[in-house]
């Protein structure tokens, strides 16, 4: 059950900010402090029964039609590739928990948290403090060189939380999560964490590279089951792109002139790790860092394993060699905020995003150990970030998550165990359920089949997820992924939709 936690903006900031930022409120305009310190000292439940209810309610009747759908004329202005992908009745009129209420009127379930970011569903009440923060004044934007209270804050709490369990081993070789940079997005984010592997190659300075002269940096990015380099995904920018394929005459180009390699190396295959770091040094390389996600839901949700990553992590860390996780994908997702964590893994450099300000801002960070932190500020790094409302989001996720944990572990158990169910009972359509808890894979044999399967699903039952068809050696697969405040009731909407879909698909086989 979801424990309903209440805080006040004076428990979520402390009583000292609060009473300044009320004197120069009251400063500002004129208002009684009195009133003032009301706002700030109310306290907001984060998970009112009501709202837990119906967002039950909603899920069960997801499909339904809640309201007259809305003929909109306004067409935007969007590209050719967001025009043919636009789905008009999908587009959102509302929300509450799980669910959106798209143009058609009809209840959708967000069986994808909205593109992976909505962990605490729509109209999150916890949130509201947010609102709060805005009635005080508290301003969101703010220079880089005036980083506010709430993001210093925050900053101290995302550095504590990554810090290693005191009760596992901790090898003296480790790094140590000390450092955060704010950013807006998790593409700058991850592009940080490349820039300062290259930096100890090609100073962004001019400077003496800490590589030694004329090594040529080679990045270890995860592939497919085959080799290939299209499994990895770390944002749009050009050098993350063209880490996972993109690109390829431009990578050609620098690899032919030295300015940087790719290789890929095979998913939870440690003799194949061992292979291509050694295969990295030659011809004057060096390996300037290995990237990878937990949870690869760039290439049909598959999931590395533990051991796997902590002997990829012992063989980079004694050859010195930095290793980016990018939890963009899985942060936030789990009672210890960080899937690293409970892996028991010690990354040099660590991109979060998308579920901890739970889709109100965009705003993602780089966490980094100390000898990372290379690159200077402007230029190299950052233009904005350091939003203060957005890190107030960030701190009421972290306040949720931690109170939930055992909610969250137990939901995310029961939607695997129900899909694998779903699997067994539907083996001439599904071959297996790949990912971890609520992030979740559903592995088809056909594409056609896995393509009819998602659209049906939104199209005739209400629940939103999307079709991965087109990735070299992995299965066509369904992904999806619950908000976590889904509950047992989500997941049996979910999943009674599903059955209804798959049936009529073998009828009609």
């Amino acid at each position: 059950m979801i424990e309903n936690i209440s805080r006040s903006l004076r428990d979520m900031l402390g009583d000292a900010y609060i009473d300044a930022v009320i004197r120069v409120s009251s400063a500002l305009t004129g208002e009684h402090a009195a009133a003032l310190d009301d706002v700030a000292s109310e306290p907001v439940e984060f998970f009112p029964p009501s709202f837990a209810a119906r967002s039950d309610e909603l899920a069960r009747r997801a499909g339904d039609q809640l309201v007259p759908p809305w003929d909109d004329d306004v067409a935007g202005a969007a590209t050719e590739a967001f025009a043919r992908a636009q789905n008009d009745a999908g587009a959102p009129l509302g929300g509450l928990g799980v669910c959106r209420i798209g143009q058609d009127g009809r209840i959708h379930i967000a069986g994808k948290s909205e593109h992976y970011q909505l962990s605490l569903g729509h109209a999150f009440p916890g949130y509201r403090l947010i609102d709060a923060a805005r009635r005080l004044g508290i301003p969101n934007a703010t220079h880089n060189n005036t980083r506010g209270h709430v993001t210093r804050l925050l900053e101290r709490e995302l550095v504590n939380a990554a810090a290693p369990d005191p009760d596992l081993p901790e090898p003296g070789t480790t790094p140590r999560l000390s450092r955060v940079i704010n950013l807006e997005t998790g593409s700058l984010a991850a592009e940080a964490a490349l820039k300062m592997m290259l930096a100890r190659f090609w100073p962004a300075d001019g400077g003496a590279p800490a590589a030694g002269p004329d090594r040529i940096p080679v990045f270890l990015v995860m592939g497919d089951r085959d080799g290939g380099i299209t499994g990895n995904y770390h944002g749009t920018t050009t050098l993350a792109q063209s880490l996972r394929g993109l690109w390829p005459g431009m990578t050609e180009r620098a690899g032919a002139a030295g300015l940087y390699r790719v290789l890929a190396v095979r998913p939870n295959d440690i003799a194949d790790f061992r292979a291509t770091f050694a295969e990295a040094t030659r011809d004057g390389g060096a390996v300037a860092g290995f990237c990878h996600e937990i949870v690869m839901m760039n290439y049909g949700g598959l999931r590395l394993d533990p051991d796997y990553l902590r002997d990829a992590y012992r063989i980079c860390h004694e050859a010195d060699v930095p290793v980016f996780c990018d939890e963009i994908q899985s942060g936030a997702w789990y009672g210890e905020l960080f899937l690293f964590r409970r892996y028991g893994l010690h990354p040099d450099l660590v991109a979060i995003g998308k579920g901890f300000p739970g889709g109100e801002y965009p705003a993602s960070r780089i966490l980094l150990s100390e000898r990372m932190d290379s690159l200077a500020q402007f230029g190299a790094l950052v233009t904005n970030g350091q939003e203060e409302l957005a890190s107030l989001a960030y701190l009421i996720t972290m306040a949720f998550v931690r109170a939930n944990t055992d909610h969250i572990d137990a939901t995310g158990a029961l939607y695997h165990e129900l899909l694998g169910a779903l699997v067994s009972r539907h083996s001439r359509l599904l071959r297996a359920v790949s990912g971890d808890q609520h992030m979740a894979a559903i592995e088809f044999f056909d594409a056609t089949d896995a393509s009819r399967f998602c659209r049906e699903l939104d199209r005739e039952h209400g629940v939103d997820i999307s079709v991965q068809a087109y990735k070299p050696s992995a299965p066509p697969a369904a992904l999806t992924k619950l908000p976590m405040i889904s509950t047992a009731a989500t997941v049996e909407a979910v999943l009674e939709r599903m059955e209804k879909v798959l049936v009529g698909m073998e009828e009609t086989r």
